[in-house]
């Protein structure tokens, strides 16, 4: 965590006992872990809507791609009839 051992979290503890006092390390504790439990949730939250925004974001792109893609293919099959036609006129015409 921090890269801090069990003999250095010793000496911090003992010496919150000392200035803070039995009395009121308890307390402190206990906000303390409130504390870090409120941001763990907050960041679990921030991570779940950048995960949810980035689907949202593939999701749209790859609609917007199948969009240019139907798009394309109505273009080529509207041209090939009127490819279709002028070759048909061709062969019609009198020589």
């Amino acid at each position: 965590m921090f890269g801090i051992g069990m003999p250095e979290m010793i000496v911090i503890l003992v010496i919150a006992l000392i200035v803070i006092g039995p009395q009121k390390l308890p307390e402190l504790a206990k906000s303390l872990g409130k504390g870090l439990a409120e941001f763990k949730k907050a960041s679990e939250d921030f991570q779940k809507n950048v995960q949810e925004e980035s689907r949202r974001s593939e999701e749209k792109e790859t609609v917007s791609q199948q969009v240019a893609a139907a798009e394309t293919a109505s273009v080529d099959t509207a041209a090939k009839p009127d490819q279709a036609t002028a070759a048909e006129k061709q062969e019609n015409r009198p020589s």
